[in-house]
């Protein structure tokens, strides 16, 4: 599987600055015109100061007017430029985020799995909340250099007034910056713990959502809830705590400012006192004062908000930059459909082998469930090829030397618990819209029953993991996914479990016949669909200990009768 972005970056520093690189024009832009706002915010104390000064020198109509007209200007371009300025930056922003959704999303969708400790609720977080936190950089940088434009604007006009309020401009900011970059890593800190915990909450609720009705099949609901509560609470406390620190740095940075603000406003006049700077030059100072209240709060706000961004890319550098569990090949299966297993030994099988030529339907009578899982999970490439003895060959060729991609489309492993999407029983069936045996499967899966029931057919709306389905429903559904497939191989894991007898003998009959001719393993413990299988593999204590018809075992293997006969 691949993805859109194609880099991999090592660490959160490497995911900021591919996300910095590749929005540099719009990032240019925003900056141009974010500068151009604060310059013109910047401006407009400036022009009240000149404003005064001509007009208590000339006292003209005309000067008045020419004063007015600049107001205008600068009116005009400090509304187009943030208007405008805002929009890119944002837009930058939205899209950033959505690459790294998708990044993450697609990592976590490949087929082949990765060598990260987290589960999916925490993947769920780190596709969203950190994917946006971590494209805020996109907004952050511009802002930075913008208020750094307003306060260098301010600095400048100010010290032309009287270099020792530029001076104090200045300094005042150096200041606040250093004291305020001490805190904000105290946030960062205090960041990356309650996303952790809140990720620890979001796999809790989605956990407890997957096991939702066998809990409340035992009574095991008010349990689970309390388990979530305890998670839920560690998070609202972390929470509490990063708010009670950006509480007191947003309370810092306001006080500081502030005490900038009146020392200018107060230097100001006293230089005016005893004129040093005249009374334009005054009203001038006091603008800026009040109006560098602003760029300083974004200048003081910025390296929060790194250090959050920070947080959240290294959050997703976890994801990112987990290795696979394993290195799938390059080859692909020879044609044909045979599937052959050799001498696998991984949890419960010891030493299983055997093989189902193309066109065979096999079906294994699994005594133990341990086994049967685990023979599930080779075949499905859950277990990593290199981590068992033996092998599995498809078209001939060893599982080890295939492209992931190759055998998905050879051979498919459906497993009894096959999920259900939210969507239509058509989507459901066929999600990729490809198939042309779906009305078939739908007959052979005996989802008819199903489909005639509902008057939009297999347009039927079906909720989030087939909640408004029975379990016979969700089962039937799940297996016609799998038929209408159509691959070469299929391996079906106790598909009819959830049905009647009646129902599971119709099911054994189409399947057979649906899958003539193509290859079919079977693990069941169904009577049914083990008498329409060509032959019966016995799997017990990890081997495969016998084979033969389902009838001839019947006739002679009383172990055989016990385990399979309802």
């Amino acid at each position: 599987m691949t993805t859109p972005d194609t880099q991999r970056p090592r660490a959160g520093s490497d995911i900021l600055r591919t996300a910095l690189r590749r929005n540099v024009g719009a990032m240019a832009w925003g900056t141009l015109l974010m500068g151009l706002y604060q310059a013109g915010e910047t401006a407009f104390p400036i022009a009240l100061g000149l404003i005064v000064e001509h007009t208590m020198r000339d006292r003209s109509p005309e000067a008045l007017g020419v004063s007015v007209a600049a107001l205008a200007v600068i009116i005009t371009t400090v509304s187009l430029s943030w208007r405008f300025g805002m929009r890119i930056l944002q837009k930058a922003n939205t899209t950033e985020a959505h690459r790294w959704r998708v990044r993450v999303a697609g990592r976590g969708l490949q087929p082949v799995a990765r060598d990260v400790d987290l589960k999916s609720g925490e993947v769920l977080t780190i596709a969203t909340e950190d994917a946006d936190q971590t494209a805020d950089i996109i907004e952050v940088v511009p802002l930075l250099i913008s208020s750094l434009v307003a306060m260098v604007i301010a600095a400048v006009a100010l010290g032309l007034a009287d270099v020792r309020l530029g001076l104090l401009v200045i300094v005042g900011t150096v200041a606040i910056l250093s004291v305020l970059s001490v805190m904000s890593r105290r946030i960062g800190s205090s960041t990356r713990e309650q996303q952790a915990r809140v990720a620890r909450a979001g796999a809790k609720v989605a956990d407890l959502i997957i096991g939702l009705r066998p809990l409340h099949g035992f009574g095991g609901n008010h349990a689970a809830f309390r388990s979530y509560r305890e998670i839920s609470t560690e998070a609202k406390r972390q929470s509490v705590t990063v708010a009670r620190v950006s509480g007191v740095y947003a309370g810092t940075a306001l006080a500081l400012n502030a005490v900038l603000a009146a020392a200018v406003t107060l230097t100001a006049g006293w230089l005016a006192f005893r004129g040093r700077i005249t009374i334009g030059e005054l009203v001038m100072a006091v603008g800026l004062a009040q109006f560098i209240m602003e760029p300083l709060k974004l200048f003081s706000e910025m390296p929060k908000y790194v250090m959050i961004a920070r947080a959240s890319a290294e959050r997703m550098a976890l994801v990112l930059t987990a290795p696979p569990v394993t290195t799938p090949g390059t080859e692909r299966p020879a044609p044909g459909g045979d599937l052959e297993v050799a001498g696998v030994r991984h949890g419960a099988l010891r030493k299983v082998g055997f093989r189902v030529r193309a066109g065979e339907f096999v079906a294994v009578a699994a005594y133990q469930p341990r086994a049967a899982d685990d023979l599930a999970a080779v075949l499905a490439l859950n277990v990593p090829p290199d981590t068992y003895e033996g092998t599995v060959r498809v078209g001939g060729r060893d599982l080890a030397e295939l492209a992931v991609e190759e055998v998905r489309e050879h051979l498919l492993v459906n497993p009894y618990d096959g999920e259900i999407f939210a969507g239509t029983l058509r989507s459901n069936i066929d999600p990729s819209g490809t198939s042309r045996t779906v009305p078939e499967a739908v007959e052979a899966s005996m989802l008819t029953d199903v489909v005639a029931l509902h008057r939009e057919g297999l347009d039927y709306a079906v909720r989030d993991r087939g909640a408004n389905l029975s379990g016979g429903q969700r089962q039937r559904l799940s297996l016609a996914r799998a038929l209408a497939a159509d691959t070469e191989i299929l391996v079906l894991r106790d598909p009819t479990t959830a049905v009647d007898a009646v129902t599971e003998q119709l099911i054994a009959r189409g399947v057979a016949k649906l899958r003539r001719d193509r290859t079919t393993l079977v693990i069941t413990s169904s009577p049914a669909l083990l008498d329409a299988a060509d032959r019966v593999l016995v799997l017990d204590e990890g081997v495969i200990t016998t084979e033969d018809t389902h009838r001839n075992l019947l006739a002679t293997d009383e172990a055989y009768c016990l385990a399979v006969t309802r």
